[in-house]
């Protein structure tokens, strides 16, 4: 057998018979396909084709390296994990244009009986409901003004009312802002659900009712304080109070969540993460009757299912059966 090195997905360079006739794809060829796949999902793939060869096995691989993969990580990983590294090695396979033996049905028998066995509710993020933001808005307006205050104050705002994800919120720079009288459009080069890089766009209005809680200002404020006028919105301070020139890592942001909500007397602060801003949004403003068409644009997402998800669970205590019992317990 050949070799085994890294390539695109993978780690082998084994050719397959049409590829040794084509020879190599060229330079152009392998910047568009390289281009196909999000650098997050190749990093994670990379990463699964390592630990399966770690572990001993080998590419091409066989239906019963596989189901003896999956037997020895069953009580170690987690299913949806162990889902994951089956379907990078079924990309590797396809790459290099070989049968995938993931689609063999002992494997996927294998795969499903792990899901059974072992399978556990996906822990999700809390939602960071309105009332928690003002909470947390509150706390900060006690503290003495600072550029780390004015740039969490501003970060809060921006990722609770336009539902950013954490890498969009980092990705944000000061030539992607675009402010008119009535609010803030912000342009997203490249989003998770924006793959071929179409861009969008996420409108935030003006709080002229409430100032103090207002995104616009709020970020007009961390701007001036930073003099920032080009490059990163969002960037790294450091315990000194010097602003640094490089944005914020996607990770630290639910860091910051947490310790805000901590310092504000938030007990559920360890349940945050970077996404309760996107949940928050949605509960939120399905919860003051806001039309489901507008949270779904606001939120950018594609799926009317993932957020029929999120606005139902937010509204699970209050549109519940059980309150028109309650009531009918008066006649007993």
């Amino acid at each position: 057998m050949p070799p085994v090195k890294d390539d695109d997905l993978n780690i082998s360079p084994y050719k397959s018979p049409v590829e040794q006739r084509n020879k190599y794809p060229t330079e152009a060829e392998n910047h568009y396909i390289h281009a196909a796949t999000s650098d997050n999902t190749r990093r994670t793939y990379q990463g699964a084709i390592k630990r399966f060869i770690k572990w001993g096995g080998l590419l091409p691989a066989n239906k019963s390296s596989l189901v003896n993969y999956l037997t020895a990580h069953a009580a170690e990983l987690n299913p949806r994990t162990l889902s994951i590294h089956m379907t990078a090695i079924s990309q590797w396979h396809q790459t290099q244009q070989i049968d995938d033996p993931t689609s063999h049905p002992d494997v996927r028998k294998t795969l499903k009986g792990i899901h059974k066995t072992h399978g556990k509710p996906k822990q999700k993020a809390k939602a960071l409901r309105l009332e928690h933001l003002a909470t947390m808005l509150k706390h900060l307006d006690t503290q003495p003004d600072s550029a780390k205050i004015r740039r969490d104050k501003a970060l809060l705002l921006i990722g609770f009312f336009g539902a950013f994800r954490r890498s969009e919120l980092v990705a944000i720079e000061f030539g992607h802002l675009i402010f008119e009288p009535e609010g803030l459009i912000i342009s997203i080069e490249k989003s998770k659900t924006d793959q071929l890089s179409e861009g969008i766009q996420r409108a935030i209005p003006m709080n002229e009712e409430f100032p103090d809680c207002c995104p616009v200002k709020a970020l007009h404020q961390w701007l001036e304080m930073a003099e920032i006028s080009q490059g990163a919105v969002f960037r790294g301070i450091s315990r000194w109070g010097k602003i640094m020139d490089k944005p914020l890592y996607a990770g630290s942001i639910s860091d910051i969540l947490k310790s805000l909500a901590a310092q504000a007397g938030l007990d559920f602060a360890p349940e945050l993460s970077a996404h309760s801003f996107r949940r928050g949004l949605s509960t939120s403003a399905s919860r003051e009757n806001v039309d489901f068409g507008l949270i779904k644009q606001q939120g950018g997402w594609k799926n009317d299912d993932m957020v029929r998800g999120y606005i139902e669970e937010g509204r699970l205590l209050e549109e519940n059966p059980a309150h028109a019992l309650f009531e009918s317990l008066k006649n007993f």
